[in-house]
């Protein structure tokens, strides 16, 4: 026997003949999952959490608001990048080895990020930082499959429920709050003490591992190059797409040919080789693409709501960051009183239904804010918030227990990876899509109001002069209060452009929540623990 061959046999007659307290669903195994999903939580909380703030941040480093949107995009590629990577280092390095490194460099690239003297220094910083943090997601979800039996399975989904979706619902409120009573510098402090708790709990829970040296030798250096450079190019154009005018940009135009290119290629190696950076084979599985869809849908969903709602507050309303967090937030909370039934409703109810049910809460969500005047502010977001929270635990849950059903042991590293880098991806489309949606169908509706204004030529002026005596009483000249008056009714016209064009973004993005709920119905029905658990064995 070789020794490529020798070095696997050894580690899992090792495995076979471990010390009980490392077994699956033993107590080391349930702090390690609990100290991965803590980590995941800090990575996936950190894309969101310096929204709120961005004003205050850029005004401390002198940066435009263009530039500084480079402090979000720079973790988001990195991360993406990342992820792909993590579960071949993660084999070859040991997945405790390998957890302990990245999250004690996540910490440290958060200090770097706190003393930023720049924006060069912040953007370097943020790279890292989502570099390191991209990792924690989906080892996260790994370490579920792998050290929690099946009959709990259910349990250690929920939970990750709670990292996926209730972390960017409240990193705007988190961040707004820690910007406003201490400064921008807390949204990186505050990864400090979760960070060494996480360490500590990651070297009790696993066991030390060798490591595999044949592995790490054998990498695939091109898929390496290919998955950076297409991941990475793919992330900033959709990031920065809207905000260039898309292929009206040299730069959006040529990133974009360079990641389809590279993604062309990653693609085709990952197929040929027969150890691939990510077992791109997986998607040949009905149930594991069907899977991906709706993951990609989540993402798309639960991103592109976190993107709309502050947007469209901050526009119509002048809502504070404070304020919005303040309404954001009930998108989050009470996810927590539902998470705890998810798996005691999965023991009753084919996983599939209870999936399809949250996916069309998350629709309804939309629906009702498709419906919104100028009236409609953050009080009455609060119901569709409120449903939109009480559908995603139905949809985290079944949906991960669903894509990995039928796998094997050996094909949950690529399956993690494949699924979070989807959700990641589907959440990037997602912004990008209704960020160019509403400011096109913004321009369309201002254009039909502005064509409809002869017909409505009596009303307008009478606004108009209201509007100006109104300001005439207030001590405006004629002239100016005239001026001012025709002012605002531009005002109120774009205002109403803007309403009309996010009713639409809303009823299209529930609309498309409806291929996720088909998605869902279409994925066989697993054959139950017993024979997964043969499966696995």
């Amino acid at each position: 026997m070789s020794r490529t061959e020798a070095l696997p046999a050894a580690m899992a007659a090792g495995t076979a003949s471990a010390p009980s307290d490392y077994g699956r669903g033993s107590r080391r195994s349930w702090i390690a999952v609990f100290g991965g999903l803590i980590g995941a939580f800090m990575a996936i909380l950190d894309i969101q959490i310096t929204n709120a703030s961005m004003k205050e941040i850029q005004g401390s480093l002198g940066a435009t608001l263009e530039e500084g949107s480079w402090i979000s995009t720079a973790y988001l590629v990195a991360e993406m990048i990342a992820i792909p990577l993590s579960g071949w280092l993660s084999t070859g390095l040991s997945v405790r080895r390998y957890l302990l490194w990245t999250t004690a460099a996540f910490i440290f690239a958060s200090i770097l990020c706190s003393i930023s003297w720049n924006l060069e220094a912040m953007i370097a910083f943020r790279a890292l930082q989502g570099f390191f943090g991209g990792a924690l997601i989906p080892l996260a979800f790994r370490l579920i499959l792998e050290f929690l039996p099946e009959n709990k399975r259910a349990v250690g989904m929920a939970l990750f429920g709670v990292t996926a979706t209730f972390a960017p619902s409240i990193g705007p409120t988190l961040g707004g709050w820690l910007t406003e009573h201490f400064s921008w510098h807390y949204l990186f402090y505050i990864n400090v003490p979760p960070g060494l708790l996480v360490m500590a709990m990651l070297a009790y829970g696993l066991e030390k591992r060798p490591v595999v040296w044949d592995k790490l030798k054998n990498a695939d250096l091109a898929g390496i190059v290919t998955m950076a450079l297409g991941m990475g190019c793919l992330e900033v154009v959709l990031e920065e797409g809207n905000r260039k005018d898309w292929f009206g940009s040299d730069l959006i135009r040529n990133l974009a040919i360079i990641a389809a290119v590279n993604l062309v290629l990653f693609v085709w190696i990952q197929l040929k080789r027969k150890d691939p950076l990510v077992n791109l084979r997986l998607l040949g599985k009905r149930d594991f693409v069907l899977s991906t869809i709706a993951y990609f849908l989540l993402g798309m969903a639960l991103f592109g709501a976190i993107y709309l709602i502050p947007l469209y507050l901050s526009q119509v309303h002048d809502y504070t960051p404070l304020e919005i967090g303040e309404v954001i937030m009930w998108m989050g909370f009470p996810q927590l009183l539902v998470l705890p039934l998810v798996p005691r409703l999965m023991q009753r109810f084919d996983g599939r239904y209870l999936a399809a049910f949250g996916f069309f809460m998350f629709a309804l969500s939309y629906y009702m804010n498709s419906q919104m005047t100028a009236d409609y502010a953050g009080p009455q977001m609060i119901a569709s918030q409120v449903v939109r929270a009480l559908g995603q635990p139905f949809i985290l849950v079944p949906i991960g227990m669903l894509a990995t059903a039928h796998l094997k042991p050996h094909e949950n590293p690529s399956a993690s990876t494949v699924l979070n880098v989807m959700r990641n991806l589907g959440g990037a489309f997602g912004i990008a899509l209704v960020a160019t949606l509403t400011d096109n169908l913004a321009r369309s509706h201002l254009a039909h109001v502005k064509e409809s204004l002869p017909a409505v030529s009596t009303q307008a002026q009478d606004y108009l002069n209201q509007s100006a005596s109104m300001l005439q009483q207030g001590g405006s000249d004629p002239y100016t209060a005239s001026m001012q008056a025709k002012a605002l009714l531009g005002q109120t016209m774009s205002q109403q452009a803007y309403i009309q064009a996010y009713n639409d973004v809303f009823l299209i993005m529930g609309a498309l929540l409806l291929i996720a709920v088909v998605a869902v119905l279409l994925i066989r029905k697993p054959q139950g623990p017993v024979a997964h658990d043969a499966a696995i064995e």
